[in-house]
């Protein structure tokens, strides 16, 4: 990796990681559903989304993508935390919340980045 590369990388992480941080600081539930983890990974999977398009229609460089993919939208969202919260709900006997949190940070991160992709289509065809 190239001196500059590196900076867009450490650029777009340092972003993901700050705005995740802001978004989850304070614990956000819906009953038990723990709904901070959820939006960070939503949202950053619509951004990766609208990226992937605008990327291929500017045909972008890509230390773009070390920058939005990789470092912003991978600092974004949260596996890990996803992960806890799961075995968390798990281990306090909520399978119908674990059941729903499942579904729902991988169901709507999927539809997000298609709604992404779809969106930022519409955009640039219009």
């Amino acid at each position: 990796m190239k001196g500059l590369e590196f900076v867009f990388l450490a650029a777009g992480s340092v972003l993901g990681a700050f705005l995740r941080y802001k978004m989850t600081e304070s614990p956000l539930l819906f009953n038990t559903l723990p709904v901070n983890v959820l939006i960070v990974n939503v949202l950053g999977a619509f951004v990766l989304g609208a990226f992937v398009v605008l990327s291929q229609h500017w045909h972008l460089d890509g230390r773009y993508s070390l920058f939005a993919a990789v470092g912003f939208c991978g600092s974004l969202t949260t596996m890990s935390a996803f992960a806890l919260d799961s075995s968390s709900l798990l281990e306090n006997n909520h399978y119908g919340t674990l059941a729903v949190n499942i579904a729902a940070n991988v169901g709507l991160s999927i539809a997000a980045l298609i709604g992404g992709k779809s969106l930022m289509s519409a955009v640039i065809n219009s």
